[in-house]
């Protein structure tokens, strides 16, 4: 049997397929795109048509590349980017460009959401999320008020992942994982949260897809799609998943003990739990996840974003940077970052900038600029697992994904820095490979023949042992204490309003 595990995120889609009774990929294909032009500084979107057409792309690949074993694909299961709003009209037509997870436009929409319910920490009682501007609640708000006639049209609200989904199988649906990550959803009771939805709209819950299992198949691939893609019986589809969720399945992080730290354009740490993990802080986000279970997370804006611009800054190779860096020492002679160079989600600074502190003759250094720039894209994760650590959880390993992660230097520097052993996976399609054994997953349930997302991440989730890395004993105060003046120096300029 093959399943296909699409990854639809903000730079690409990728597409694989797994044998899953050799548990190889036997195929692969991407295609890239890019963002809505010419738009004000904060608002990043995306035409949901450009998902589809790589979509159609990336599965006409592999289907080729498969030949005659094209017929022995059962299961197709989507991962797609987080919180973006992809909003339909009657006629099931986008109606507008879709605002991502990285839009930053809604902090004045977030606000009012906190005045309205006191605060975030009345929030987080109502639903067990304060409100970000990363989220899709507010920019459902910001529709309303900043383009009424398009909101008047406005139908239906899905997910990017959703929307995908739709276009596979015709079914208008969200499951609990994503649908955590819209801020309206409780995730206690897993029920949208009323007097969230009513104070954007009392119009908008006829908008919004009953969530449901993300253990479910959700329909079959269309007919129409089957015959275009050449297969003689149509696939289950799956429910699909957030892309930290299905990440968390392809990374085997399905039971306790296990985190998994994405190094990808945005940082972002979580872990499995058994019952819902609610801060009352609001720092970690309470999500679902793609099983049926919890997802606590924590997301930062700006890692491999600030690292690729360190690189191009001194026109290196990915290799000539990892060189200067290991060259450099631990802490960067002094030398730190703040990583804000996007805004900040963790912590909350949608208006934050970047910041260079400590420099002398000594530090003002290629490799050590390189350094302090990777150190504090780790510390700002760092601060996230602390906290996690805070909420009673407590990591054994700590599998590192995405493209930071083929770093030698970084792998390195996220042992020391998190005081605790890390590890890659042999595959690189975390997401993708989730969302193909959740496919795996739906597909035996509706055969009658169950498993468990255990037993499927012991089969098919590889760790690639030349990656580890253990705790430098010696570093371990050095970074203690950088974290310690990374969060400092940030309360500080924030409280003067310089972040």
């Amino acid at each position: 049997m093959i399943t296909l595990g699409i990854d639809s995120g903000t730079q690409s889609t990728k597409c694989i397929a797994l044998d899953n009774s050799t548990g190889k990929i036997v195929a692969s294909a991407s295609q890239s795109y890019g963002m809505v032009a010419g738009l004000p500084p904060g608002h990043l979107e995306q035409e949901p048509e450009e998902w589809l057409k790589a979509v159609d792309h990336c599965v006409r690949f592999c289907i080729g590349q498969l030949g005659k074993r094209k017929d022995d694909i059962r299961a197709i299961g989507v991962s797609g980017q987080q919180h973006g709003f992809v909003p339909l009209d009657k006629k099931n037509n986008v109606i507008r460009p879709a605002k991502l997870w990285c839009d930053t436009s809604t902090t004045e929409q977030c606000a009012q959401f906190e005045a309205e319910f006191g605060g975030a920490e009345e929030l987080i009682k109502l639903s067990g999320n304060s409100m970000l501007p990363g989220y899709t609640a507010p920019k459902i708000l910001w529709l309303k008020q900043h383009e009424p006639k398009n909101f008047k049209a406005l139908k239906t609200v899905l997910l990017p992942h959703d929307y995908i989904n739709f276009y596979l199988t015709g079914e208008r649906t969200m499951e609990f994982g994503d649908a955590s990550g819209t801020g309206l959803l409780d995730v206690r009771t897993k029920e949208w949260c009323k007097p969230l939805v009513d104070f954007i709209d009392e119009g908008l819950e006829e908008c919004l897809p009953v969530p449901g299992s993300s253990r479910r198949a959700i329909g079959l691939l269309t007919d129409s799609l089957r015959e275009d893609w050449g297969l003689a019986k149509s696939p289950v589809v799956s429910a699909g998943g957030g892309d930290n969720m299905t990440g968390a399945i392809g990374t085997g992080n399905v039971e306790p003990g296990v985190v998994t730290v994405s190094l990808g354009t945005s940082g972002t740490v979580y872990a499995y739990s058994s019952e819902p993990v609610v801060d009352p802080e609001g720092e970690v986000a309470a999500f679902c996840d793609s099983t049926d279970r919890w997802l606590p997370l924590v997301c930062t804006m700006n890692v491999t974003v600030a690292t690729e611009q360190a690189r191009k800054l001194f026109n290196w190779s990915h290799e000539e940077m990892d060189k200067h860096i290991a060259a450099a020492p631990a802490g960067a002679g002094g030398l730190f970052f703040l990583p804000y160079l996007n805004g900040e989600r963790t912590p909350n600074l949608p208006l934050g900038k970047g910041v260079l502190y400590g420099l002398t003759p000594e530090t003002m250094q290629p490799g050590h600029l390189a350094r302090a720039v990777m150190e504090g894209a780790t510390l700002g994760l760092a601060y996230g697992l602390n906290r996690f650590r805070q909420l009673g959880i407590e990591p054994a390993e700590i599998r590192l994904t995405g493209g930071g992660s083929q770093s030698a230097a970084w792998r390195q520097i996220c042992a020391d820095v998190f005081g605790v052993p890390t590890v890659c996976l042999q595959s690189a399609e975390g997401a993708a490979l989730g969302a193909a054994l959740q496919a795996a997953y739906a597909f035996a349930a509706a055969e009658g023949k169950p498993v468990r997302f255990r037993d499927l991440a012991k089969k098919h989730v590889k760790l690639d042992e030349s990656t580890r890395c253990k705790p430098d004993d010696g570093n371990k105060e050095t970074y203690a204490r950088l974290l310690a003046k990374q969060s400092d120096l940030t309360k500080r300029l924030h409280a003067a309003g310089y972040l």
